[in-house]
């Protein structure tokens, strides 16, 4: 089963689904390869790093507003081991960090250089659009931290997230996490995990009895 994951790192609901998924495939049998697309929630600059609570504020109404939706999300976190502390996080573009995990793919840690990135914003309050800081996140996992500020200063690899992202949208994903397998089932949202499993055995059902036709 191969199975492409769009998601935006600063996306809470990405970071929920990512964890759902890896608990559902502890129990999937047989070979299953995923693979994490780039997807941005916004591609709009971010001239300075503000408080993500400040930023969204002045989108959504206020301050009482913006409370009332990330205790949702952070408690729903909670319930999956995740720690998300809103005071600290930062607003960010993402471009750059996508790169980055484009980059750390090549190294074979790309689910690895996703998770610590996702740490990194949701519980460090580390400004991931920083060039630097998430350079040093990637040290922090054992990567060659120079090499990942050197490649985060050329325009290398570049094309490959735009191209996960004319992708995207021309699967008509228009919101993350969306999960698509093998190429042509699309599972949108943070389904539970075993929800997850339920459409995983489906989806394999169906493609056994298309491989006996």
């Amino acid at each position: 089963m191969d199975i492409q994951v769009w998601s935006d790192v600063v996306c809470p609901w990405c970071y929920i689904g990512k964890a759902r998924l890896e608990k559902a495939l502890r129990a999937v049998e047989g070979e299953v390869t995923v693979t994490y697309r780039a997807f941005q929630l916004s591609a709009e600059p971010v001239p300075e790093p503000l408080p993500i609570k400040q930023v969204m504020a002045a989108k959504f109404g206020g301050p009482e507003q913006v409370e009332e939706m990330l205790a949702q999300v952070t408690e729903m976190a909670a319930s999956e081991g995740l720690t998300i502390d809103y005071d600290r996080a930062i607003a960010a573009n993402t471009f750059a960090a996508h790169r980055l995990i484009a980059w750390a793919a090549i190294q074979d840690r790309q689910a690895d250089m996703l998770d610590a990135l996702q740490r990194a914003h949701f519980a460090d309050g580390v400004d991931i659009g920083s060039l630097p800081a998430i350079a040093e996140v990637a040290g922090s996992i054992g990567l060659d931290a120079g090499a990942a500020l050197a490649h985060l200063k050329s325009e290398a690899g570049t094309t490959a997230i735009n191209t996960d992202i004319e992708e995207a949208r021309a699967l008509g994903i228009s919101s993350v996490p969306t999960f698509v397998v093998d190429g042509k089932y699309a599972l949108p949202g943070a389904h539970d995990t075993a929800t997850l499993l339920s459409a995983f055995e489906e989806i394999t059902r169906r493609e056994s009895a298309n491989a006996g036709l």
